[in-house]
């Protein structure tokens, strides 16, 4: 197996030029990088993560610490932040901090505080909990994807904004009977996006003088969830709404598929908006809010690789674009 020695020798430069052109980290004029790049590949050479940490004084190890990896906004921001890592060159460490779990509370106070990596990009963190305190105290850069907060940098949509454009949306068609399916009666539990979602729906029908007409019908954040809610709620034609919005696009279309096995029409009889822009929202023909979790996680990361190369670099706040889309699933009342 080749080593560095032998890649310097190749490239005629010594053993610390070599590391330098091969990490990336110190200059080196470009002849010379490429001198030993071509060098290190005539040799099959593989750079030693351990020995690059020890020349560099970095791990080459990012922690993403994200809610569930089984919610698809989630999976998505992990999959962007993970083509991003690997276009720079680091490896990701995953770790899951289910809301309201004893491991939660684990991972923060113990597993983060004791393991090695150059920085953090945390998924749905409450910018007001004790974990944002726990956060900030490791003394590596952080970036949130979800929370904007003056504390750490962070990328997100404006989540309340969304759920009130769906909302607006359905009153604009003339609906009144607007049901959000998703949150709870209030927001204790609740993931950060989805606090702000509820409130930007109450907000809404508030706007619209609506007020009194809120309801909200609590639901996990899938499919299956959003379906046993629908259900029950669907199931009164006395109380039966004439519109739903969904705390996400998974609750959305379980909300779809109970009105069709109860014979309700969609959208003549109810209509439904979701938030997310889901992989399966076309499929299902969904009108919703289209946001891009996976872009979301390649931005956190290009924003942590700047902090890590000028740490006094000001915190960056990115609000990502997001728009409705008008597709079957939404229609003025009958």
């Amino acid at each position: 197996m080749s080593t560095i020695a032998d890649v310097a020798a190749r490239a005629g430069v010594s053993k610390a030029t070599a590391s330098r052109a091969l990490s990336g980290r110190g200059y080196v004029s470009e002849d010379t990088r490429s001198r030993v790049e071509l060098a290190a590949r005539s040799l099959s050479y593989i750079a030693h993560s351990s020995a690059t940490s020890l020349a560099t004084g970095r791990t080459r190890t990012v922690g993403v610490v994200v809610p569930s990896v089984g919610r698809w906004f989630f999976a998505e921001v992990l999959v962007g932040a993970q083509e991003a890592l690997l276009e720079h060159g680091y490896d990701l460490a995953l770790f899951s901090v289910p809301e309201q779990s004893h491991a939660r509370s684990k991972v923060f106070e113990d597993v983060l505080p004791g393991r090695r990596y150059d920085g953090l990009v945390a998924v749905g963190i409450q910018p007001e909990a004790h974990e944002m305190d726990q956060l900030t105290r490791l003394e590596r850069p952080v970036v949130c994807v979800g929370p904007l907060t003056d504390r750490v940098g962070a990328v997100s949509i404006d989540d309340g904004a969304a759920a009130a454009i769906a909302t607006e949306h359905l009153i604009d068609l003339g609906h009144t009977e607007i049901v959000f399916v998703g949150g709870a009666e209030d927001i204790v539990g609740l993931s950060y996006s989805d606090a702000r979602r509820l409130e930007g729906y109450r907000a809404a029908m508030e706007g619209a003088g609506l007020g009194s007409h809120a309801r909200v019908v609590p639901a996990h954040g899938s499919m299956p969830s959003g379906y046993e809610a629908a259900v029950d709620l669907l199931g009164n034609r006395r109380t039966r709404p004439t519109a739903v919005v969904g705390v996400c696009d998974e609750v959305a279309i379980g909300t779809i598929i109970a009105a069709r096995r109860l014979g309700i029409a969609v959208p003549t009889e109810l209509s439904v908006v979701g938030i997310d822009d889901h992989q399966h929202a076309e499929m299902f023909a969904l009108t919703t809010i289209r946001q891009q979790p996976r872009e979301q996680g390649r931005q956190a990361v290009r924003m942590l690789m700047r902090q890590l190369d000028d740490p006094d670099a000001a915190r960056e706040h990115v609000v990502a674009a997001s728009a409705l889309v008008v597709r079957n699933t939404s229609a003025a009342p009958r």
